[in-house]
């Protein structure tokens, strides 16, 4: 299996610093970082690891759900994944405290509990979710459209 690289170079302190994210395997951007903006309301054109984190654990929970409604007999027309990432305080200082995903799916051949059913064994399986082992909560909503 490949290995992905990002790469970051930063300048200056944490506070008044910023940086630069590079997608280095895919080469399909470099976004904007800073600390004042991660932990702001507003991401104000900038990115942060929590939403670099929701979008791997949003697309690889995705792919796995796509497999595991395959694997239970179904098949998925379309499915609408999102995850929340949440920044929060542990321990005195800053922890991802929680991961909300929810999905939409669109799915021929399951009914609500297959599919319900076919998320968990996403969640569980996913490298992304196996990878997260240490957040303290990620819940899962999953629903047929």
């Amino acid at each position: 299996m490949p290995t992905r690289t990002a790469r970051t170079a930063w300048n200056g302190t944490l506070q008044e610093g910023s940086g630069q994210v590079e997608l280095s395997s895919s080469k399909v951007g470099t976004y904007e970082v800073s600390f004042p903006k991660r932990a702001a309301e507003e991401a104000d054109g900038t990115t942060s690891p929590e939403e670099l984190i929701a979008a791997a654990h949003s697309s690889c929970f995705a792919m796995a759900l796509s497999n595991e409604i395959a694997k239970a007999g179904g098949t998925p027309q379309a499915l609408e994944v999102s995850a929340d990432v949440t920044l929060g305080q542990k321990d005195g200082g800053p922890h991802i405290t929680k991961i909300k995903i929810t999905v939409r799916g669109e799915v021929e051949g399951l009914d609500a509990a297959g599919f319900e059913q076919a998320a968990q064994a996403a969640k569980a399986g996913c490298p992304v979710s196996k990878a997260l082992a240490g957040v303290d909560r990620i819940s899962l909503d999953a629903a047929l459209e």
